[in-house]
């Protein structure tokens, strides 16, 4: 009887977990369990910063929309507000890319949100 020792699988993986690993500094590029554990936290940070890159983003976003009212002398609250009460459906994104690349569509925006609301 021939024992099984799945020589050409483990080679496999162990090329797979390599070729991951390429290009890391130092001893996590070339042991097997080194490698293994860089893998498992290099995971980990990338599934964690991708939530961290939407937060950061739009906390890039509130601080560009606040210059720009603050520039036609509004408080960024009162402007999201006045959006709000208006009708007015547009995310943060839209707003901060207005606000940069379309000044005049921006200042609509602003005169819409100061009116007053109407009492129904």
């Amino acid at each position: 009887m021939v024992r099984a020792k799945k020589g050409a699988a483990s080679r496999q993986a162990k090329r797979r977990i390599f070729r991951l690993v390429k290009g890391y500094w130092g001893k996590r590029k070339n042991l097997l369990r080194t490698a293994k554990v860089a893998i498992l936290r290099a995971r980990k940070y990338a599934f964690r910063d991708r939530r961290n890159r939407r937060r950061e983003f739009r906390k890039l976003w509130i601080i560009r929309i606040n210059a720009a009212c603050r520039q036609r002398g509004m408080r960024y609250s009162e402007f999201i507000h006045g959006l709000i009460t208006a009708g007015v459906e547009i995310d943060r994104k839209m707003l901060s890319h207005l606000a940069i690349v379309d000044p005049q569509a921006f200042d609509q925006l602003v005169k819409i949100a100061s009116k007053e609301p109407v009492a129904a």
